[in-house]
């Protein structure tokens, strides 16, 4: 995301055996459609108590990066069993997790690997290494802004849908008030021309330097809905819940403000449309009446845990 997502991440578990269990209700747990995200910085949070406290099912784990090569590692710097422990946590709780690929800062797998197929095998590792069903391509920053990094993105997702297909893959990207930005319009547009199936484009409507937070907010996700039609020949059902909203709780990196009221109107768009993910940046500054805006606190006057509790009442 933004400012919130130039701090790297810092160790939350110890290392456990690579390949966490999916125990038998995990199936049923969708990830992708009401998943907030969780990182690993700044206030440390008991996932399973949030679930328990919010009934939340679902943890969007940020971020996944590169080691300074093709290699997949949480913030890049940790390995991926490091997570294990956490994930099988939230698993034998009864939720699912989907891992989040890139973000604002760190080096970025786009960028490093090689080729499409390269970055498709790095992906490969993490689904291998977590049995996933989902992945979730919070593409920012240079893989966003470089034509050369977008296509190996949308090959990679290609393969993976190749070899994975029941592997739900989504895109996470920034957007203007009217929809995707030129850098968006491309990436979707190139999409198609590769044949690369995207199953939810999520939008982050936020950073727009002020305005009405719900107004814009639906304005560019129904220009989204527009484009994926248009792109896609998708009927205007379909091309919604392929689309998807990422808002952030209280204070953006703009001093916008988005309150739960707000939150909540945008669920109630998301239902009445079926959008396909409905999610915010994030469960660990889900904190209200504790300061300035940060990795720790939403800046506003909020519940705790308030906006983590709006997304689990998320079906689709």
């Amino acid at each position: 995301m933004r400012f919130l997502r130039r701090t790297l991440l810092c160790a939350l578990s110890a290392a456990a055996v690579l390949g966490a269990a999916t125990p038998a209700n995990a199936a049923a747990v969708n990830p992708v459609t009401a998943s907030p995200y969780l990182y690993s910085w700044g206030r440390t949070i008991n996932p399973v108590d949030v679930m328990r406290q919010t009934g939340v099912k679902s943890f969007t784990l940020a971020f996944i990066l590169s080691d300074g090569g093709c290699n997949p590692k949480w913030d890049g710097t940790q390995e991926l069993s490091s997570k294990s422990a956490l994930i099988n946590q939230i698993r034998a709780a009864g939720g699912e997790i989907v891992p989040s690929f890139g973000g604002w800062s760190g080096t970025k797998l786009g960028d490093r690997c090689s080729s499409a197929s390269a970055l498709a095998g790095a992906y490969q590792k993490v689904i291998d290494a977590f049995r996933l069903t989902a992945i979730d391509i919070d593409i920012e920053n240079t893989e966003f802004h470089n034509p050369a990094s977008q296509d190996k993105v949308l090959g990679a997702l290609k393969i993976v849908k190749d070899r994975n297909p029941g592997v739900r893959t989504v895109i996470t990207m920034g957007t203007a008030k009217s929809g995707p930005d030129a850098d968006g319009q491309r990436l979707i547009r190139r999409a198609r021309e590769l044949g690369s199936t995207v199953d939810v484009w999520t939008l982050m409507p936020f950073n727009f330097g002020g305005g009405n937070m719900v107004n814009d907010t639906i304005s560019a996700v129904d220009n989204l809905r527009s484009r994926l039609s248009s792109t896609f020949g998708y009927s205007a059902a379909d091309a919604y819940r392929r689309s998807g909203i990422s808002s952030m709780n209280g204070k953006t990196d703009q001093n916008e403000t988005v309150t739960a009221a707000n939150f909540t109107s945008m669920r109630d768009y998301a239902t009445r449309n079926h959008l396909g993910r409905f999610t915010f940046w994030a469960t660990n500054r889900d904190f209200g009446n504790c300061g300035a805006a940060g990795s720790n606190c939403s800046g506003i006057n909020q519940g705790t845990y308030e906006f983590t509790r709006i997304t689990a009442g998320y079906t689709g």
